[in-house]
């Protein structure tokens, strides 16, 4: 289990990595839309893919980010966590998730060796861990927390109203929306004792 240390600390990306598997993606639109009561069974349909693709060697798998957040306007985007036993064994999942019509686009060995698959239609963000990795639990964490507590769920859609229409890179807008979600991310930690 990771320490709280280890779940509290925020990650900056390591300039000198270049996570692009298939080289940097061209900027785009970054549209935000209403939050859509679709989105759970999608996820299911997508999360049934991936178990069928993945077998016994799944380890958890969560729906994250704002499509898992009721009422939360987002990017037409689901975000998939995946826990497999070492995400640097790209062999053990890469070519099965494949098949289902993923494709490797980001490895990041600096930030717990992350590795992130993109499937286009519907658009799928699948997010790959290793065990006991505070990102996961960091993302579980977010979620739930906006779930329950509309105030800050709406400081963050507001936050990410603001941040949509700079343009560039989703990474940019990422970044514009990074203070707004460190602040909840204090509140969070502070509530479960982690700070």
């Amino acid at each position: 289990m990771p320490t709280p240390e280890q779940i509290t600390r925020h990650h900056d990306p390591d300039p000198d990595e270049n996570p692009w598997v298939e080289g940097p993606p061209s900027p785009e639109l970054i549209e935000l839309v209403p939050y859509n009561p679709q989105w759970p069974a999608r996820y299911d349909t997508l999360a049934a893919d991936i178990r069928a693709a993945m077998g016994s060697d799944l380890l958890d798998l969560e729906h994250v980010g704002s499509t898992a957040v009721p009422g939360l306007a987002a990017k037409d985007v689901i975000d998939i966590d995946l826990t497999v036993a070492d995400p640097r064994d790209e062999e053990a999942y890469v070519p099965r998730l494949q098949t289902v019509g993923y494709r490797l686009t980001i490895r990041e060995p600096g930030w717990h060796e992350h590795r992130c698959l993109r499937l286009d239609h519907p658009r799928v963000n699948l997010h790959v861990f290793g065990p006991d990795c505070p990102e996961t639990i960091r993302h579980k964490l977010f979620r739930d927390w906006l779930r329950i507590h509309p105030d800050d769920r709406m400081r963050y859609e507001q936050a990410k109203r603001s941040a949509a229409p700079g343009g560039g890179h989703v990474m940019d807008y990422n970044l514009r929306k990074q203070p707004v979600i460190r602040e909840i991310y204090d509140r969070i930690f502070r509530a479960h004792g982690l700070l």
